[in-house]
């Protein structure tokens, strides 16, 4: 009798994945945290165009998955798409390190970066999604405490990049402190990808149909050229701002009528679920928008306007890097996110879990919060900078409403659409991400700071009052969020009853996953 080799467990899968999306984290926001600042202070950018490039760059990150899904559905398989994207990714960072100054070069490399990560992204999230397939009620706390994983990665990037910038700028020069810190990206991808290798064995039994088949090399070599054109046609979209607008907004009427189409397409019993992740993607879409800020208006705020001592009771305990309050974002979700996957799980137990809908309502009231605790701070400043303690508080209040929003978004996509439809429908919420990264950007450039006007008391208003409309925009998003609850709950309901009537598929997945 043939020897069975033991099944897997859940978590050792999800540990795989979970640890080799940290790395490609550290990695990402290693490089977002220096890039608008490096593009004003080095390539001599004024903050519009930084603001806007980036956007555009942030835009395509998020749209490229869209075909990488695809791909790892029905390609080249899901497991080696996103190791492939892994590999391109740590390429991009390796071409920062490269020490020009050079705009066009700058292009390219964010051109490599935008194409590893269509590769990479929505396949790491559709694998969480194949591990935990037919256990709906692990999903929530599965992707809550995904979302808490990759920011423990963002977390030590984000304040490790620009320390090392600074450091080695003081010894070797300015050229050399920028390039190396976008180094420790690659090197930090390097050591993922090297973790990957000895733990992949615990995916072997997860994935799509293309995964089990050998490699169609005609595939692989189309695959791979398609990308390096991607690759030349993300720089020149990123060097041409009409092009970048036209491309962003295209891609939103594209995403919403496949919607349509799929909605008026499909089963009668699936409707229901794909019309109620139409309603919260296009909420999705609103609150990227303030978390674009983070990168733009926010980090741009606190190189002016925040005070970079941190002290208690008159005492001094640290002083930190205008860049590193970027990552109070990720620090917060960390501390978060056990809390939110108890609640979670205490809820569930009693019958009482708020729906995906509630959490989005409760998401946007904290992120309008946030917004507001900046504009509070603002009539507490001293000479123009108000306290850094400002900016934790606001950003633990923006970095809770992103667990409820944006940290649930996969488990969305996983409870709602159909198998199917997985992939694609994960790469298309990551397209309607990139539209409003995009229009997060435009929105950052109402605090337009002219070139030469360095005097923080100027300079404080103009932040302040964009934040402020922020929060007020959060308030109205929240409403709304509320007024369409009966809706969903409708919606959800009417999925719930037909996924209750169908056969247990599933589960039977499961156990075939669990077979050598």
């Amino acid at each position: 009798m043939a020897t069975q080799n033991p099944p897997v467990s859940q978590t050792r899968s999800f540990s795989t994945v979970f640890l080799i999306e940290m790395w490609e984290r550290f990695g990402f926001y290693g490089m977002q945290v220096l890039m608008v600042t490096y593009m004003m202070k080095k390539l001599g950018f004024v903050d519009t165009r930084a603001n806007l490039v980036w956007g555009a760059a942030a835009a395509l990150i998020y749209v490229t998955p869209a075909i990488g899904g695809w791909v790892g559905d029905k390609l080249i398989g899901t497991r080696r798409t996103m190791g492939m994207g892994a590999i391109v990714l740590m390429l991009g960072y390796a071409l920062l390190w490269i020490p020009t100054d050079n705009a066009t070069f700058l292009y390219i490399s964010l051109g490599v970066i935008i194409v590893g990560n269509g590769f990479f992204k929505p396949n790491a999230g559709n694998l969480v999604r194949k591990i935990y397939e037919g256990d709906d009620t692990k999903i929530d706390s599965a992707f809550t405490i995904y979302y808490m994983a990759v920011n423990i990665g963002s977390t030590i990037s984000m304040l490790l990049t620009p320390w090392i910038r600074d450091y080695v700028a003081q010894r070797y020069g300015d050229v050399w402190g920028w390039h190396t810190a976008f180094g420790t990206c690659a090197v930090g991808l390097l050591l993922g990808l090297v973790n990957y290798s000895l733990m992949s064995r615990t995916l072997a039994h997860i994935g799509s149909p293309a995964d089990n088949e050998r490699v169609n090399l005609k595939r692989l070599a189309g695959v791979l050229g398609s990308g390096l054109v991607l690759v030349f046609v993300s720089a020149f979209i990123l060097q041409n701002e009409l092009v970048a607008r036209i491309c962003v907004y295209a891609a939103g009427i594209v995403v919403l009528g496949i919607f349509a189409h799929l909605i008026r397409s499909s089963h009668p019993s699936e409707r229901a679920g794909l019309t109620a992740a139409l309603v919260l993607v296009v909420q999705t879409i609103f609150f990227f928008i303030f978390y674009q800020q983070m990168s733009t208006s926010l980090n741009l705020f606190a190189q002016k306007n925040v005070d970079l001592d941190f002290s208690l009771f008159g005492w001094h305990l640290f002083t930190w890097i205008p860049e590193q309050f970027q990552s109070l974002n990720a620090i917060w979700i960390v501390l978060l996110s056990p809390v939110l996957v108890f609640i979670y799980n205490s809820l569930g137990r009693l019958g009482k879990d708020p729906s995906v809908a509630a959490k989005f309502a409760w998401g946007f009231a904290a992120v309008a919060a946030g917004y507001f605790m900046y504009g509070v701070g603002a009539r507490f400043a001293v000479n123009g900078q108000v306290s850094s303690w400002i900016m934790v508080w606001g950003y633990g209040l923006y970095s809770l409403g992103e667990l409820l929003v944006s940290g649930l978004g996969l488990a969305m996509i996983a409870r709602y659409v159909p198998e199917r439809m997985g992939g694609f429908m994960m790469g298309a919420y990551f397209v309607a991400s990139g539209i409003s990264q995009y229009l997060g950007s435009v929105v950052a450039n109402f605090a337009h700071i002219p070139k030469g006007l360095d005097n923080p008391v100027e300079s404080l208003p103009v932040y302040t009052h964009l934040f402020n409309m922020l929060g007020f925009g959060g308030l109205a998003c929240t409403v709304i969020a509320i007024a369409m609850l009966p809706l969903m709950n409708r919606l959800s309901a009417s999925h719930s009853d037909v996924a209750t009537n169908h056969d247990p598929l599933p589960a039977v997945r499961s156990e075939e996953f669990n077979t050598p």
